[in-house]
């Protein structure tokens, strides 16, 4: 938790790559949380599936060692630490404003509550989600887990 200069108390959220140099922070809570199963995220982390937290842009900041950035796509940001190479975020052109940080990369993942799977159809038929969550057959944009709940 951190305290702001107005003496209200804000939740402040933090992560850092396997070295520990590029680190990350926001404030507030995220405003979604899921698994993707694209190939795409899929290769980029060398994972089955992939758990993601969606914040907004304004309430976020990298800390530490300067994160590098690839361009996988156009208008699609993947950023990752300069030393040890561990997948940190994401940004797109199609998500104005958001920031999608991998759940795996928080101080205590163990704090990650996903509410939703995206890319369902294209999860890899050796894992079988065991759970009740929603499990959307299209990306984050044409998935509306609840009112507010969009993209970054």
């Amino acid at each position: 938790m951190t305290t702001s200069t107005t003496g209200t108390t804000e939740t402040s959220t933090r992560g850092h790559c396997m070295c520990g140099q590029t680190r990350w922070e926001f404030t507030g809570a995220p405003k979604w949380a899921c698994y993707c199963h694209c190939d795409d995220c899929r290769r980029n982390c060398a994972a089955p599936v992939v758990a993601w937290l969606g914040v907004t842009r304004d309430n976020f900041r990298w800390t530490g060692e300067p994160v590098r950035t690839r361009q996988s796509s156009p208008g699609v940001h993947r950023h990752f630490c300069a030393e040890c190479g561990s997948p940190m975020g994401f940004e797109a052109d199609h998500y104005p404003g958001g920031m999608h940080l991998y759940a795996a990369s928080m101080e205590d993942p163990g704090q990650f509550t996903p509410t939703f799977h995206v890319n369902y159809q294209s999860r890899l038929t050796w894992l079988g989600p065991e759970d009740d969550l929603p499990k959307h057959e299209g990306t984050l944009l044409h998935a509306r887990p609840s009112p507010g709940a969009g993209p970054g």
